[in-house]
């Protein structure tokens, strides 16, 4: 896609054969343009699509972007003691759903930045957060106490497009056998 190699400032590319467009949108905006049908396909985290299900399908897990939504903490905290704990993330919903499901009652504090120092100052019990390597996390003295579910890169599609267009599909079948994934979850 050398096309989009010098793209400065520009958000919006058409392939040299006028056939494609190409869309540069921040993640939580992706799904809000596959809904309404300005893209036909769009590649998004799952951890945007947790916390903010929509009207899309959910056609491929293209197994990159991998890591995982875990409940960290600093060292001393009690995961298992029966106090109602309190919980930053920048992620309501998915820390929420996963707590619920537990049979735990938590206070969710919102934060949109280093959730990580939230425990070590006393904000809170813990976080739930996104962790990849982990560095982050021990460099700031805390520790995953819990897994809470994989997080990876999405295909996700516009319904009205795949009946309108069968190339979509087609599309979707070249990259489901790049990826070597059988699954196809649909959402929406």
């Amino acid at each position: 896609m050398t096309f989009m190699a010098d793209k400065g400032r520009n958000l919006i590319f058409v392939d040299p054969t006028q056939t494609l467009r190409f869309l540069l949108v921040k993640a939580p905006d992706v799904a809000t343009y596959v809904e309404h049908g300005i893209a036909d396909l769009g590649v998004v985290g799952s951890d945007v699509l947790y916390e903010h299900p929509g009207a899309y399908l959910e056609m491929l897990d293209l197994n990159i972007g991998l890591c995982k939504f875990s409940v960290a903490s600093i060292p001393s905290y009690e995961p298992t003691d029966h106090k109602r704990k309190t919980i930053a993330t920048k992620y309501p919903k998915v820390a929420t759903d996963f707590f619920n499901s537990k049979g735990e009652d938590v206070e969710i504090v919102s934060i949109q930045g280093s959730v990580e120092i939230a425990p070590v100052i006393g904000l809170t019990d813990a976080i739930v957060d996104i962790v990849e390597t982990g560095h982050t996390l021990a460099a700031n003295g805390l520790l995953v106490f819990e897994d809470i579910m994989r997080v990876s890169s999405r295909l996700i599609a516009n319904s009205a497009s795949i009946k309108k267009n069968p190339d979509i599909m087609r599309l979707v079948d070249r990259l489901q056998a790049v990826v070597g994934n059988e699954e196809v979850a649909f959402n929406g």
